[in-house]
């Protein structure tokens, strides 16, 4: 039988678990593919009736009023809290801290130009598209900016996603990672179809976000892993020297 083993005697993985190229490059792959897909069939203002019955799906009556009593309301609004610019942003602060105190500075330095290179991606592609905002029904939140693809969905998809590979290299168990990994791709989907349902964006919106999202943070893992090895290695000497201490990388 396995006995729990106190804490004082786990050690962290010698380098940390990484998702293989190959795997993560097939998923993003399947996600770009279906994010092409999306974005021409927006340019091709083929997703009208799609777009419409889904932002009326979650609205009844005759004033389109919103699903269940206030506090589902109030539920959805803290829930699309989780992919705004505050929050998503602590959490990735916090978990690079994390990362950089017990010296996966790999791991941290990913994350990093992970999340930044998506924001770049999604004001890019916003910008490109230019679609405004659905009016079809109310707005039960302020929003502002271009419709697609959600910005929500896409920059939560990107951080979340990068946390959850980041946090999976400190541990050994198969299971843990791979439960990482789903909860954050069924969180940042949760967060993308709050969008919808208050009105700020399309259903095609969302679904563009979040398979872009996706898409990106596992590109990211596949081909920014050996630039930001040699970004944080090169960096290793000075830190070293600025916070000495017994666990080395």
């Amino acid at each position: 039988m396995e006995h729990n083993r106190p804490a004082e005697t786990l050690v962290l993985p010698p380098r940390g678990w990484r998702i293989t190229p190959r795997h993560a490059l097939i998923a993003a792959l399947v996600c770009w593919v279906g994010f092409a897909v999306t974005v021409w069939l927006v340019l091709g203002n083929q997703l009208g009736s799609f777009d419409s019955a889904g932002l009326q799906y979650f609205r009844a009556g005759p004033d389109a009023v919103p699903w269940g009593p206030p506090a589902v309301l109030e539920a959805v609004r803290d829930w699309t809290a989780l992919g705004g610019v505050l929050l998503r942003n602590l959490f990735a602060l916090i978990t690079i801290a994390a990362l950089l105190l017990v010296r996966l500075r790999r791991e941290a330095t990913l994350l990093a130009v992970t999340i930044l290179s998506g924001w770049v991606v999604n004001t890019l592609i916003k910008a490109a598209v230019g679609r405004p905002r659905p009016t079809i029904v109310s707005h039960l939140v302020e929003a502002g900016g271009s419709s697609f693809p959600s910005g929500h969905s896409f920059n939560s998809a990107v951080v979340y996603m990068g946390i959850a590979l980041a946090l999976a290299s400190l541990s050994g168990r198969h299971g843990v990672r791979w439960s990482l990994i789903a909860g954050a791709a069924l969180v940042t989907a949760l967060i993308a179809l709050s969008r919808v349902w208050l009105g700020v964006h399309y259903p095609s919106d969302a679904i563009a976000g979040w398979l872009g999202g996706m898409a990106w943070a596992l590109t990211a893992s596949a081909l920014l892993y050996r630039p930001a090895r040699t970004l944080a290695d090169s960096a290793a000497p000075a830190i070293e020297a600025a916070t000495p201490g017994e666990l080395q990388q």
